[in-house]
């Protein structure tokens, strides 16, 4: 499938459409893809993207004549993602559907976490958002000629939504087309992350829809790359530990050797997502306490 320019309507078949948000970046790789459900009269729209005025107008113009915004759908809270949704829902009349605010998912361990961690990270939390309707693992949402089954899988944040219709996945962050995901606490949880693309891995689906990248034509194989990927991570820092106690910023610089430096702030949230869950398996001991600042040994 071809590449398109910012803003650019493209069909990528069975009644969707796509546009790309003009927000390039080392976290969002191209940017971030907006998608449009619906031939009829009622169009979903699935992440409506960055705040970003140029967005808003290329998601208007690409509605056809006699057809309305009738729902927009989060898959979750980050700025990317979620931003521009209450501009879109002020031009359509269009109510916002998600999980719910950020933080309202997070587990009893990030909760705890939490007031410990800086909350930025470079993942745009968007502490503002607030949906107007609350959507529950299982869910379905229809309209003219559409459907959508609400699949609740946290990891790269806890609130993170995915959106099935038949056998195409729109997968948000949790599956990116173009790189791995961040997962970055107290939002992100590599416990929980794992455990969801296993959840993926038992169904047949026939394409992901992601919010970065192209399309993934060949779901099993991307997921068994991620889940390869992060158990490489696991290993590596288990690894690492073997000559000796480390903290976090020694972990970071020799798991992820193969990163730019610049992302190495982003690196250090991966490397600790994954020692908290080594730590509630009992593989890796955090000394004093399981916080940013502890020295990490093998258990």
């Amino acid at each position: 499938m071809r590449d398109a320019a910012a803003g650019e309507r493209v069909d990528v078949g069975r009644g969707i459409a796509r546009i790309l948000a003009p927000n390039p970046s080392p976290m969002t790789g191209p940017g971030t893809n907006t998608y449009l459900l619906g031939q009829g009269a009622d169009v979903a729209v699935i992440d409506p993207g960055p705040a970003i005025e140029a967005h808003l107008r290329a998601i208007l113009a690409a509605i056809g004549i006699g057809q309305q915004i009738s729902h927009i759908l989060v898959t979750h809270p980050h700025a990317d993602h979620s931003a521009l949704a209450p501009a879109l829902a002020a031009a359509t009349g269009a109510p916002v559907l998600g999980f719910g605010p950020a933080g309202s998912g997070r587990s009893p361990r990030m909760r705890a976490l939490a007031a410990l961690l800086d909350p930025g990270g470079g993942e745009g939390v968007d502490a503002t958002f607030a949906p107007d309707r609350r959507l529950a693992h299982r869910a379905s949402v229809a309209g003219d000629g559409w459907q959508v089954d609400v699949l609740h899988m946290p990891g790269h944040m806890a609130e993170h939504l995915c959106f099935a219709a038949g056998d195409q996945l729109f997968s948000g962050d949790h599956v990116m087309g173009w790189s791995t995901s961040l997962v970055s606490p107290p939002d992100g949880d590599m416990g929980a992350y794992m455990a969801s693309l296993e959840r993926l891995r038992r169904q047949g689906w026939a394409r992901f829809l992601p919010g970065h990248g192209p399309v993934v034509e060949d779901p099993t194989l991307r997921l068994r790359e991620l889940v390869a990927h992060r158990l490489a991570r696991e290993a590596a820092i288990q690894s690492a530990l073997t000559a000796g106690p480390l903290r976090l910023a020694a972990i970071t610089v020799r798991v992820y050797a193969d990163t730019p430096a610049a992302l190495h702030p982003a690196a250090a949230r991966n490397a600790f997502a994954h020692l908290i869950d080594l730590t509630d398996k009992g593989r890796i001991v955090a000394i004093p306490a399981l916080t940013p600042d502890a020295v990490f040994r093998l258990a």
